[in-house]
């Protein structure tokens, strides 16, 4: 029991800091106008959601930065998975920010949001290539076999991370679904890292846990705040480095198989377009298909949360 405590505390922490927080930021917010600008090639149901407050992944940046702070020791693998969380949370604030201020819905550039993705990937890369704790072996699921990539490892982290983070982010785009999905894989991953003796990994999964709890509060139908790419792409950070230091780079598309459906969904989609004229799914990404569908919003998060936990626990199995 006592070992468990060390996820607890932070899960703990950081819930409490997005529950005092939230009802301080959101009204800041508010009074700043900084609300959500929705697309007009959307579901026309969303268009009711114009005005409600972005940019809350604040609040869960806050409460993860200070939970860690309080409850870990600030080691080098605590540091970049910091590094990784605060840097793309910047990036996705900058593309708040040019949402909101100059009424641009795609945002940041395409181009000047990768060099930031691949940028902050390539540290990461680095990092844990040159890691006594990581080097280049990723395990094989469902197997005890370790792939050694060599220096290949550098890129195929690269373009793991950027993929991952993405994903995560085109998760965001219905009331608590990038919350309640990022909740279930982190709680998971904080577990495996306690177990396979990473305190500080572990410790930062459960404040990431707490935080997506608390910010649910806020962020479920009908949402008072959404976390906006400051949010998830932060999260996707989180997500991505302490995967990347678990070695467990090809355990991702098991356990955040939601996240890769979303944005697969979206890359299939573009490529039938181009080369057919003609689209597979009504809506992208995936989520919108369904509520094109008929479905209801609560309808499509509840089941997307459902296939998460089966796929964490189809996870357990893949790292015996």
């Amino acid at each position: 029991m006592q070992q468990y405590q060390q996820i607890i505390f932070p899960i703990i922490i950081s819930f409490l800091i997005v529950i005092i927080t939230g009802p301080i930021v959101i009204p800041i917010l508010e009074k700043l106008k900084m609300g959500q600008s929705i697309r007009g090639d959307g579901p026309k149901t969303h268009f009711k959601k114009s005005g409600t407050p972005t940019m809350g992944g604040i609040i869960m940046v806050i409460a993860i930065f200070f939970s860690v702070l309080i409850t870990a020791q600030w080691e080098s693998e605590m540091v970049i998975i910091l590094i990784s969380t605060l840097g793309f949370g910047l990036i996705g604030l900058v593309d708040d920010s040019i949402k909101v201020v100059m009424k641009r819905s795609l945002g940041l550039r395409a181009t000047h949001k990768l060099i930031g993705q691949f940028l902050l990937a390539g540290i990461l890369a680095y990092y844990a290539y040159f890691s006594p704790d990581t080097g280049s072996a990723i395990l094989v699921p469902f197997t005890s076999w370790f792939i050694d990539l060599g220096v290949w490892f550098i890129p195929f982290t690269v373009l793991g991370v950027v993929f991952t983070v993405n994903s995560v982010n085109l998760t965001d785009g219905l009331d608590g679904l990038a919350a309640g999905v990022t909740m279930i894989v982190m709680a998971f991953l904080s577990l495996v890292s306690l177990k396979a003796g990473h305190r500080e990994i572990a410790i930062i999964s459960a404040a990431v846990t707490g935080a997506n709890l608390g910010f649910l509060r806020f962020n479920s139908h009908p949402a008072q705040v959404f976390m906006g790419d400051t949010g998830s792409m932060a999260l996707g950070g989180a997500l991505a480095s302490v995967i990347v230091l678990l070695r467990l780079p090809l355990l991702l598309p098991i356990i955040g198989g939601v996240y890769v459906a979303e944005a697969m969904s979206v890359i299939l989609q573009v490529i039938s377009y181009k080369m057919t004229g003609k689209r597979i799914f009504l809506m992208s990404p995936l989520h919108h298909h369904y509520e094109v569908k008929g479905w209801e919003e609560t309808k499509v998060v509840v089941v997307f949360w459902i296939a998460t936990i089966i796929l964490v626990l189809v996870g357990v199995l893949a790292i015996r």
